[in-house]
């Protein structure tokens, strides 16, 4: 028999679910889990400047390596700091543990310090979100945790230590060895089913496949080009689908939507009459008007949560089931039902399309456009580079100009969305995966939400490129031709020539201990690229090349949902040189 005190059975449960990075802040209600957490030879804590930023460098560690990211704070302020964090990893289906420090639970009742019933606050934003009063529990209820974090559709769990119960003297009997991570099962597609996806691919003229980021999550992206290069159906995966299927692949058809998306895809789209979603939500910037968008194709829709199916618009033929289980099953099925086909017309057309229907990149000139700074990223940085951005005009130009080949290397806050997400992930990403280049694209407003967890990578030798695109401009807002007449340059203090960049971020990187560039013209980014991959790597820390690009370059992206029935006709006759024009 090992007995232990409590404490240290929490962080021995850790290591045994695998843990080996913890982000937080630490303070006084959570002093106990810390004092334990010190005695660990295994599990690595990075303290960051805010609890937010810690959900999201967890949330990084957790997409690029798909275990539990874990994020450590206190009481009060530190759970509610969470908030924004934990509701991300929910709408993205990101495994996480969040543990927050509570006062004492004979003060709960009287509006103790910083005593706040977080576990309400955070129910909506969670799968689970539980109070553990008594010591004894606090065993089964991590391993609870850790085993819905991964269940079904993955998400994020909170669970909240009052300080009596982390203090308590109760020894517990805990052997890891005796047992292990809590088991759960991933639901198999029916074989009825099956059958039946199948015999509607093969009766199509014009079928899609359409990878989700549940396709990511269920390292299933083999299987989904196996069997796309069997059955010779093209592939147009969602947005936080990227990277499923290389860019370059012949099957790939690019990423349909009305923000992050290509014109040859949508036009493939709207030609195509059967799509078979795996893993995906319809989200309504992928969809705009769902009239035109379902059209008078049919739909299949393979999904592990049963309540995702139908929650959007109803398909002809729903499954619930894992992917990698459902992919497998499909060309389990295929091999027995068809022989390898050959590419036909609908492949070729997707050729035709994806050749001709094209946008600029190539632009010469100064201030430096957008369009300009992603084509240096795809001819400087390898496939294997891990790329991470956030919410913006910078974010719906990397969606639409920037190139993914490998599943679990284009991180994004999908969903969410929350300004500043990238720099955290950052951190996290680079620690999940140390031996990856990791580089995010950042712009200026974003970059100042959360600037300030670069001095954690900085404290604690971290490297990692940030390539911010800054038009000092609120680009995306004013994009939106909101009716208000605000002059947003000015509220912002980017005005008159001596703030042309909004405030100093190379002066910002530099005081944190990082590094930092400015560029201003096209032909001097392919320099400042190479110099922040090695400065970076040489000092450890991280490194900024800061793009000032035109103002008032605005993203081609679809039209608003009220107008994209005007969209069908005219893909359908837009010339191939009109298709390449400069926005």
């Amino acid at each position: 028999m090992a007995r232990m005190g409590v404490m240290d059975a929490v962080v021995k449960v850790l290591e045994d679910e695998g843990v080996e990075v913890a982000f937080g802040v630490p303070g006084a209600a959570i002093l106990p889990l810390y004092k334990a957490l010190s005695k660990s030879r295994r599990i690595r804590h990075y303290s960051v400047r805010h609890e937010e930023g810690g959900t999201h460098a967890a949330d990084g560690y957790a997409r690029v390596t798909g275990r539990v990211g874990v994020n450590i704070g206190t009481s009060g302020p530190a759970g509610t700091n969470m908030i924004t964090g934990l509701y991300t990893a929910m709408a993205d289906s990101i495994p996480m543990v969040c543990i927050t420090g509570q006062a004492p639970t004979g003060v709960l009742h009287k509006e103790a310090f910083q005593a706040v019933d977080i576990v309400e606050i955070a129910r909506p934003v969670t799968k689970w979100a539980v109070q553990v009063k008594e010591p004894a529990q606090l065993v089964w209820t991590f391993r609870e945790a850790f085993r819905i974090a991964r269940e079904g559709r993955p998400g994020p769990v909170l669970v909240d230590l009052p300080l009596d119960v982390q203090r308590s003297p109760l020894e517990v009997d805990f052997d890891p060895r005796r047992d292990g991570p809590l088991p759960f099962e991933r639901p198999a597609p029916g074989s009825g089913a099956i059958r039946e996806a199948l015999a509607m691919i093969l009766a199509a003229e014009r079928p899609i496949l359409m990878p989700g980021g549940g396709v990511i999550l269920a390292g299933a992206s083999e299987e989904l080009v196996e069997l796309a290069e069997y059955l010779q159906v093209p592939v147009s995966p969602t947005y936080m689908g990227k990277g499923a299927i290389p860019e370059d692949h012949p099957l790939y058809m690019g990423t349909v939507g009305i923000q992050t998306s290509q014109r040859y895809a949508n036009a493939l789209f709207l030609e195509s009459d059967l799509v078979v979603g795996i893993g995906n939500r319809w989200a309504e910037r992928h969809t705009g008007d769902l009239d035109v968008y379902r059209g008078n194709r049919k739909f299949v829709h393979i999904d592990i949560d049963p309540r995702q199916i139908g929650r959007v618009f109803p398909p002809d033929l729903g499954i619930v089931s894992d992917a990698k289980l459902a992919l497998r099953a499909l060309l389990e099925a295929a091999w027995a039902t068809t022989p390898p086909r050959e590419p036909g017309p609908w492949v070729r057309r997707v050729e035709e399309l994806r050749s001709t229907l094209l946008r600029r990149d190539d632009f010469d000139s100064a201030p430096v456009k957008p369009q300009r700074v992603f084509r240096e990223l795809n001819e400087f940085f390898d496939e294997d580079t891990i790329f991470v951005t956030a919410i913006g005009l910078y974010q719906i130009f990397s969606g639409q100009f920037q190139k993914t080949y490998r599943p679990r290397h284009y991180l994004c806050c999908g969903q969410a969305g929350p300004l500043g997400w990238e720099v955290p992930a950052c951190l996290g990403a680079k620690l999940g995966r140390p031996e990856k280049l990791v580089v995010g694209v950042v712009g200026d407003y974003s970059f100042q939400f959360l600037m300030e967890e670069v001095a954690v990578a900085a404290q604690y030798r971290v490297p990692y490129v940030l390539v911010m695109i800054n038009n000092a401009y609120m680009g995306l807002i004013r994009q939106g031709e909101l009716p208000y007449g605000m002059n947003f340059a000015v509220d912002l203090g980017y005005s008159g020539p001596e703030s042309e960049y909004g405030i100093d971020h190379v002066g910002i990187m530099e005081a944190m201990g990082a590094l930092g560039r400015r560029v201003r013209r096209p032909e001097e980014i392919r320099d400042a690229l190479r110099w922040a991959v090695r400065a970076s790597e040489e000092r450890r820390v991280p490194a900024l090349v800061e793009v000032m690009v035109e103002r008032e370059t605005n993203a081609a992206m679809g039209p608003s949902i009220d107008k994209i029935r005007e969209y069908e006709p005219v893909l359908d006759r837009l010339p191939a040189a009109q298709a390449a024009e400069g926005s």
